[in-house]
């Protein structure tokens, strides 16, 4: 599966390593992530793509809020 925008990964490294973020853009080596706390979606983090894990879930990020996008990956990630 691709890495793609809106697909929800887990950061495997650094600092935020463990937590769930979906992407809110991509090129070749690096992708940007959001998590609607410590990353808004207004100003996501740039994350090079080995330190990533991709899942299987997708999230429709257009449209949505911060508020809303924490709801959305408190739930996956209490699954």
């Amino acid at each position: 599966m691709k890495i793609q925008t809106g697909s929800v990964v887990i950061a495997v490294a650094g600092r935020d390593s463990g937590g769930h973020f979906v992407v809110t853009g991509c090129d070749e080596r690096f992708c940007y992530i959001a998590d609607g706390k410590s990353r808004k979606l207004s100003s996501p983090k740039r994350k090079n793509i080995k330190h990533i894990r991709l899942t299987d879930s997708m999230i429709d990020i257009n449209g949505i809020t911060d508020k809303k996008l924490r709801i959305m990956l408190r739930a996956l990630d209490q699954e």
